[in-house]
């Protein structure tokens, strides 16, 4: 039995049942930490100690018949920009180096709460800014696909401990893609959930739409698992969504027969897309027919997701930082300085267009799903590229003018304020993953993972396992 590629359910299963013991669960993450974690920089700040004491603790409960949560035993490693009680949260910058909060974020909360054990923080760029995972705390995560390409981001660490069998699940944000993007990188599951969904406190813009919370798995099913657990209300949080967590408890086979599918590799011409991309996402569609799907290429008018996506951005990136920016400002990476002086600079009537804008993106979302059950769209425009790069600086001949200009196909999405699975969808011809990216109705986060569940049945592209881990078997 290789317990670190279980699904999250099995394990968790098979602990309560005492097939296994959460101290072997615990012993078996933590030796695979040991092998992959070397050579993908994946975990940082682990706390070996503390996880075997707390699985110990565990079977103590289980064998004195205490009720246990959902998630009793199964270990996990949170995002370096969740706050953890009593374990460094640096959120990849060395202003934070030595950080260690006092309290949990919700999510860890809701995730130590139902019984997760905390083996480490996942790595992140710096304050999460960007798709791709690299600082100066603790360096680049490299992607057990390729050791030369990125692993994507923020959400980067979090995505090849998945990948790798490091942790069977991890949490994540997305903003502008963060679950995303590392997830299709790394052939693992990603969900940009409704905002609201999961409810996030602390939160510096509590009433933003743009930053939300959400899960990191293998496979769709266990992405609900973990759903199960961290959506549902919370009176800190002002937008949360009063319908609880155990809808996602709930089966996610569905036929798709009639499914009304929209598909475009490009949103009409909004971006530029690599021809590998392109093809593979073509390649999709005709899955969905099979499926029983009626599809048609089809895309709504999001011609000013862009403007709107930037400006609230800088917005929040000012809010949130300006004040470490004026303290530590040779601390602080030049794209990170870049966006929040330039929501220093905005004006009223950017912010007013802006919000005028955002609200007609979502009227013309509302239009488009009276027509269409489901809208598909690559994650990413380009495969995995080289992990040296700050970012891709070009995508068929096309500059791109920052470091989130060529993130447009998820951000766009995320200036709608729709929920967005990223699934596997295939290897490139040099062995890179990709994924399909799945946007649902205004909060249709349970039909999504049901749209994702039927493609992953019928396609397996996420079994593919890195080449990294054939090294050790």
């Amino acid at each position: 039995m290789d317990i670190c590629f279980m699904t999250a359910r099995d394990i968790a299963s098979a602990i309560k049942q005492k097939k296994v013991s959460a101290r072997e669960v615990m012993e078996a993450h933590l030796d695979q930490i040991k092998q992959m974690n070397p050579y993908v920089n994946a975990i940082v700040s682990p706390v070996e100690d503390q996880a075997v004491q707390a699985a110990i603790a565990a079977d103590e409960q289980l064998a004195a018949g205490i009720d246990v949560g959902p998630l009793h035993g199964l270990p996990m490693a949170h995002k370096d920009t969740h706050a953890t009680a009593g374990i460094p949260t640096t959120y990849g910058s060395p202003v934070f180096r030595d950080h260690i909060p006092e309290q949990n974020d919700l999510i860890i909360e809701r995730l130590k709460g139902a019984g997760a054990i905390t083996v480490g923080k996942t790595n992140v760029p710096e304050f999460a800014a960007g798709a791709h995972t690299y600082n100066s705390v603790f360096g680049t995560t490299k992607n057990p696909y390729d050791l030369t390409k990125t692993a994507g981001g923020s959400s980067g660490g979090a995505a090849v401990a998945v990948a790798c069998g490091m942790t069977p699940l991890a949490d994540g944000s997305d903003m502008g893609g963060s679950c995303r993007f590392p997830a299709a990188f790394n052939n693992v599951v990603g969900l940009r959930t409704s905002p609201g969904r999961v409810p996030s406190y602390p939160k510096k813009a509590p009433l933003s739409p743009l930053a939300v919370q959400g899960p990191l798995a293998r496979n769709v099913a266990d992405a609900a698992f973990m759903m199960s657990v961290i959506a549902g209300p919370d009176t800190r949080s002002p937008i949360s969504i009063e319908e609880p967590g155990t809808q996602f408890r709930e089966t996610l086979d569905r036929d798709l027969t009639g499914l009304r599918v929209a598909w475009s590799t490009d949103l009409g011409g909004a971006f530029p897309v690599d021809p590998a991309v392109r093809e593979n996402i073509e390649q999709q569609v005709k899955i969905f027919e099979d499926l029983g799907c009626i599809v048609e290429e089809a895309c709504p008018d999001l011609a000013d997701a862009d403007h709107v996506f930037h400006v609230l951005r800088a917005w929040e990136m000012a809010m949130s930082y300006s004040e470490l920016l004026d303290q530590h400002r040779e601390l602080f990476k030049s794209d990170l300085i870049w966006n929040i002086e330039k929501g220093q600079q905005l004006s009223r009537r950017d912010i007013d267009q802006a919000i005028q804008h955002h609200q007609q993106l979502y009227h013309n979302m509302r239009a488009f799903f009276e027509r269409y059950d489901v809208l598909l769209l690559p994650v990413s425009q380009v495969p995995p590229f080289d992990a040296n790069l700050d970012y891709p600086k070009t995508i068929t001949g096309e500059s791109m003018e920052n470091y989130i200009d060529w993130m447009r196909s998820c951000y766009y999405i995320s200036a709608t304020g729709h929920p967005a699975l990223s699934v596997p969808s295939g290897l490139t011809s040099d062995g890179l993953p990709l994924g399909l990216q799945i946007v649902g109705r205004h909060r249709a986060d349970f039909e999504v993972l049901q749209i994702g569940h039927a493609f992953e049945k019928a396609t397996g592209y996420g079994k593919q396992r890195p080449p990294l881990l054939t090294t050790f078997n």
